[in-house]
């Protein structure tokens, strides 16, 4: 089954060390836009803190990602919040980790600790959902064959009818598991006349 996992709600979790403060945030997105616009808001939000640093993963298949380290040295700051997200199978979301310095410098190793502990104390408060990945197809079909195509549709309780308009030409827009994908195309393929658009 096409399966990925993302984050139940938007979590957040403060962390300290050696007086620095970290305010981390678990937001879920579906594009990277959406996840540039909610780097913008958290770095006007807290424009007084040090870093605003973060991570985000998108898409099913979990292959458009993009961190940022936002002044800390490289590798200490994005890399282990989207670690924390990778070890953790997640996508869809964003992590983002405000860092108000304490004085006290950490050091390398201190702040890939510091900044792996707050995205992951935020991670487990946003929990985790698994959703199925899903397809959406458009059926056009005649009137007279109207009965043919609903009764497949109504068999299957995972099918969602979104969208349907019944005139001479009839049309539905559904939508259902990926994995369902051959099964439900190749049953409507069958009438005659039904033209089916994967959407």
């Amino acid at each position: 089954m096409d399966i990925y996992y993302t984050i139940l709600q938007t979590g957040s979790a403060r962390y300290t060390e050696k007086m620095s403060r970290f305010l981390a945030f678990a937001l879920p997105v579906n594009s990277a836009d959406e996840a540039k616009a909610i780097v913008k808001q958290y770095q006007n939000e807290y424009h007084d803190a040090r870093h605003v640093c973060w991570a985000y993963m998108i898409g099913p298949d979990r292959k458009e990602w993009q961190l940022n380290d936002n002044g800390e040295p490289s590798g200490t700051a994005g890399k282990p919040i989207l670690g924390q997200i990778n070890s953790l199978e997640l996508t869809n979301l964003i992590v983002i980790v405000v860092r108000y310095f304490g004085g006290i410098k950490l050091g390398t190793s201190g702040l890939i600790a510091a900044y792996r502990e707050a995205a992951r104390l935020a991670l487990e408060d946003a929990g985790k959902l698994e959703c199925r990945q899903m397809c959406r197809i458009k059926v056009e079909f005649s009137y007279e064959t109207a009965d043919q195509v609903m009764k497949i549709i109504k068999a299957n309780t995972e099918i969602m009818v979104l969208e349907k308009s019944f005139d001479n030409m009839c049309g539905i827009i559904a939508e259902f598991p990926l994995d369902l994908q051959e099964q439900i195309t190749g049953r409507l393929s069958k009438i005659e006349g039904a033209m089916i658009t994967l959407l």
